[in-house]
């Protein structure tokens, strides 16, 4: 589905289905260089029992116009504008890495619209390393095959994610280059990076959100290793932490475990 927002068009994968405003709507939000397609399980699953889906593509990715989201705090602005050109008044926020960050931000400036949040993959600070950043700017081939060999534990995934025989790091890769293609006006791979590691506000967000929280977390995530999230979730007393066995794409890893826990974080 097709939004306007900020003169530009906006993408939001709803999982075939028709936005209904009797539902529980949730949203699901991206890391860097990734798109709408990570979370396909997730959001095929809940638009089938009963929730409004909207997995967004950021802007400037994929097929999303409009300016990359340069900060955390733009990237939290777009969702809420997002939320308002959809008609939805309250939904459950879910991201992932970067998108972990921007929902807390979000929850954080509207709290009163959002019912839950879920941060899949996260850290705070989420530094990224100087080598890191540099290759996502000069030499982006390399830095996706640095992320896929820091992302991954596995090199196939179980059978509910993409099948048997997927090869996760190709898989990863050749999504990772298409979204470093979509958008020839600047490099969303170090735009990203950059807003993960100059974010500041994740103390002050956390202590500002008022709903239920979600910390799902891999085991052997290299990238924003479980240990990383403490600093947020030691001040959100009541929330909950989910450590699964996976790395930091535990979207396509643990995938039957990832989608349990956040449906049974949902309903409670």
């Amino acid at each position: 589905m097709n939004y306007t927002i900020n003169g530009h068009t906006t993408y939001a994968y709803t999982g075939g289905k028709t936005l209904d405003p009797a539902k529980p709507t949730i949203v699901f939000i991206h890391g860097v260089l990734n798109d709408h397609s990570v979370w396909i399980l997730q959001s095929r699953w809940f638009a089938n029992h009963g929730w409004n889906v909207l997995a967004v593509d950021l802007p400037g990715h994929c097929k999303s116009a409009g300016k990359a989201p340069a900060t955390v705090e733009e990237a939290a602005q777009f969702i809420v504008a997002l939320l308002d050109a959809a008609g939805v008044q309250k939904a459950a926020l879910v991201g992932h890495s970067f998108g972990s960050l921007i929902a807390l931000e979000t929850a954080a400036r509207a709290p009163e619209r959002i019912s839950h949040l879920a941060m899949f993959g996260t850290a705070y600070p989420m530094a990224v390393s100087p080598a890191l950043l540099d290759s996502a700017l000069n030499a982006p081939m390399k830095a996706i095959d640095m992320v896929n060999a820091f992302s991954h534990s596995m090199l196939a995934p179980p059978p509910s994610s993409l099948g048997p025989g997927t090869w996760l790091y190709g898989g990863s890769r050749a999504l990772m280059r298409r979204v470093l293609a979509s958008n020839r006006e600047v490099n969303v791979f170090h735009v990203g990076f950059n807003a993960c590691n100059d974010y500041a506000n994740g103390e002050a967000a956390i202590a500002a959100v008022q709903c239920p929280v979600l910390f799902l977390l891999g085991a052997a995530d290299q990238m924003t290793p479980p240990k990383a999230a403490r600093t947020l979730s030691a001040k959100a007393p009541s929330s909950k932490t989910v450590v699964v066995q996976a790395g930091h794409a535990l979207m396509t890893e643990a995938p039957d475990e990832v989608l349990f826990a956040l449906r049974d974080f949902l309903s409670d």
